[in-house]
């Protein structure tokens, strides 16, 4: 077996994937420390056609040399904003019908296996490496 070169995968084209259908999924960065995480949600959010990613707080932003590094061209094709405050973007998503989560390791939190996604537009909130959402 062989890994595939990035000029074998057959990617489409940046402006094929801006009018590609997405998926109705927004991440939220809630100041993620590590420039190279930011960079390594841009190619996931790439791969499965995130509608958008919106950065907050002292989350980096692009361009940046170490999100490049990871995000090997995603911050050209997804839809990304910066936002200061968190709790702002989540107010005003919630105001538009989008269901809002955070993923985050608590004694409340509900089990990945347990949790059933909701019929509508959701955002998925992923926070800072050491202090979390």
């Amino acid at each position: 077996m062989r890994k595939l070169k990035n000029n074998e995968l057959e990617r489409i084209s940046i402006e094929e994937f801006k009018n590609a259908k997405k998926t109705p999924i927004t991440i939220i960065l809630d100041n993620v420390r590590s420039a190279l995480n930011v960079g390594s949600i841009f190619r996931t959010s790439d791969a499965f056609l995130i509608n958008k990613i919106i950065l907050c707080g002292i989350t980096a932003i692009p361009p940046n040399k170490e999100i490049r590094k990871t995000a090997l061209g995603s911050t050209e094709s997804v839809i990304w904003e910066y936002a200061k405050n968190t709790i702002d973007i989540i107010t005003n998503l919630k105001k538009e019908g989008i269901y809002v989560i955070a993923i985050e390791q608590t004694e409340c939190a509900k089990s990945l296996n347990k949790f059933n996604l909701p019929n509508q537009p959701l955002a998925i909130v992923l926070g800072n490496e050491v202090n979390g959402v």
